[in-house]
């Protein structure tokens, strides 16, 4: 071999040695913010930077046990919402949330079934005096705003206003109307198919009173169910049906569905149901808010008080807005927590 060849070998041996010596004191300078060349820098980025992603929240174990909710299907999805977080956050804490019905689920704290009842509807003084005579007590707390929005068919492009006194005409016990003729002059003369929230529901309650003028009291030749998405999918269904039930359900399913403004009389606006005019009582007269009511003893127990405080923080009260409904204002908020044993 030539010396030429022989100079060059031996410098590229050096080179390779003295690129394996930078690439090693590279790795040993990275943990103290060194800059590196070569491939072996990025490798070591992620244990020297352990900071650059937020760690999850473990979920704590300071408390545990069960609760049970049961009840209305229109505080259902603020119920669940709440109860997934509250797990997220309380690991020891399992919590079920029942879907019966209004009057379902006060039947079931009242039997012991249940530590607290959603309801769409006020409590009765006559269940209130029940579960005194069971040696307890119930809380009323209200959890957020809600209006019963009636809906139609999204091909129904003439019931699209109408006044409280043509949906007493409709829903009436013993009401003649059979077609949307009956109803108002011009309309069609189609059959109306009619779907409604079930007898256990605090909806049905307070729109059978808000409307009909006594609660409870309605037409009966119609389809029912405590399950609001079968009034949904009814409607959905039938270009000439009709139903009524919480406005999370008609937010949630807005492509299926229209919204009825309603009127109170002749010479009143007509208002469509939105989180604004639910939340000033603008849309009347089915604004309203809903419910749950803890037993007292079960208010004793310190994962049920953490889950009534976590329900009502900012953070579980947003909840409701996230799921269709008018969150509760501050001061609510505050006197269902001055409710709880100190």
């Amino acid at each position: 071999m030539s010396k030429g060849l022989l100079r060059k070998s031996w410098m590229l041996l050096l080179a390779a040695a003295f690129v394996f010596v930078a690439a090693a004191c590279g790795n040993n300078n990275a943990g103290n913010g060194d800059a590196t060349q070569g491939s072996a820098a990025p490798a070591e980025t992620p244990a020297a930077q352990p900071e650059a992603e937020a760690p999850k929240e473990e979920p704590k174990a300071d408390i545990s046990g069960d609760i049970k909710l049961d009840g209305s299907s229109t505080v259902y999805p603020i119920a669940q919402a709440v109860a997934e977080e509250f797990m997220n956050i309380h690991g020891g804490v399992n919590v079920t949330v029942g879907l019966s019905g209004s009057s379902n689920g006060i039947k079931a704290i009242i039997n012991g079934e249940a530590d607290i009842a959603n309801a769409s509807r006020t409590i009765k003084d006559s269940e209130v005096e029940t579960i005194k005579g069971n040696g307890d007590d119930v809380v009323e707390m209200p959890v957020a705003y809600d209006g019963i929005t009636v809906v139609i068919h999204p091909e129904n492009d003439w019931a699209t206003e109408m006044t409280v006194a043509e949906l007493k005409k409709i829903w009436e016990k013993g009401s003649t109307v059979k077609t949307w003729a009956d109803v108002r002059e011009g309309w069609p003369n189609e059959p109306i198919t009619l779907f409604a929230p079930g007898a256990a529901s605090g909806t049905f309650e307070y729109f059978t009173e808000a409307i009909n003028g006594e609660a409870k009291v309605a037409r009966e030749d119609v389809t029912a169910s405590e399950d609001d998405n079968v009034l949904v999918q009814g409607v959905a269904g039938d270009k000439y049906a009709m139903s009524y039930f919480g406005f999370a359900y008609y937010e949630e399913n807005q492509d299926k569905l229209k919204a009825v403004a309603v009127k109170v009389d002749d010479a009143s606006p007509a208002v469509l149901p939105s989180l604004e005019t639910i939340g000033d009582f603008s849309y009347k007269p089915l604004s309203r808010f809903i419910y749950m009511y803890p037993l007292k003893s079960a208010l004793e127990r310190p994962e049920v008080q953490e889950f009534v405080k976590y329900y009502m923080s900012e953070e579980g009260s947003a909840l409701a807005g996230e799921v269709g409904y008018v969150p509760l204002d501050a001061a609510t908020r505050e006197k269902n927590l001055a409710l709880l044993p100190q």
